[in-house]
C-alpha cells in the first residue's frame, strides 16, 4: 500500500483525532490495560505465537515500516509480516532499551539481533548475525481496546 508524495496515507488519523488522543485522561486503569496487552503481545512474539499476536490487534490493524514504505493491513497482513520476519531471522531477539506507555498506546525502543537467513523486504540474506535498532509505536484503539498495529522505524546494519 504505497502513497504518492504529499498524500496522507489512509490509516493516518486526522489532526482533530490526534488532538483528542492527546487530551485523553491517563487513568491508572487505562495504563494498566494497555501495559497488560503489550505484555501479552511481547510474550506471544517471543514465543512465535501468531494467534496470540493477532489477539492483541484490531481486525483492521496496519503494520507500517516507515523507513522502507512497506505496509501490511489486517490480520492477514500482520500474519504475513510476522511470518516473513521470523522466517528471515529465526533466532531474532528484541532487547528492550526504552518504553513509554500512555493512553495513546505504547512506544518502545529495542536493540535487535538475529541471523539473516532469508531475504526480507529489500534486504538480501547474508547468513550473518545482524543488529539493528527499532522504535515501534503501537497505537491504541480506545473503542476496540486493542492495538491498531505497529508503526516501525528501523536502523538496520550488517556486521
Amino acid at each position: 500500500m504505497q502513497t504518492q508524495p504529499g498524500e496522507r496515507p489512509s490509516h493516518i488519523i486526522s489532526h482533530k483525532d490526534i488532538m483528542a488522543q492527546v487530551r485523553t485522561d491517563p487513568t491508572q486503569e487505562l495504563h494498566n490495560e494497555i501495559r497488560h496487552l503489550w505484555k501479552i503481545h511481547s510474550i506471544a512474539e517471543d514465543n512465535r505465537d501468531i494467534p496470540g499476536l493477532m489477539s492483541t490487534l484490531t481486525e483492521d490493524c496496519v503494520y507500517e515500516m516507515v523507513t522502507t514504505g512497506d505496509m501490511w493491513v489486517g490480520h492477514a497482513g500482520a500474519t504475513e509480516f510476522y511470518t516473513t520476519l521470523l522466517g528471515a531471522f529465526p533466532d531474532i531477539k528484541f532487547h528492550l532499551t526504552d518504553i513509554v506507555v500512555g493512553p495513546q498506546g505504547v512506544c518502545e525502543e529495542a536493540f535487535v539481533l538475529g541471523t539473516h537467513e532469508k531475504d526480507w523486504l529489500k534486504f538480501k540474506a547474508t547468513g550473518k548475525l545482524v543488529e539493528f535498532r527499532v522504535v515501534i509505536f503501537f497505537p491504541w484503539d480506545p473503542v476496540k481496546r486493542k492495538f491498531k498495529g505497529e508503526k516501525m522505524y528501523v536502523s538496520y546494519r550488517e556486521d
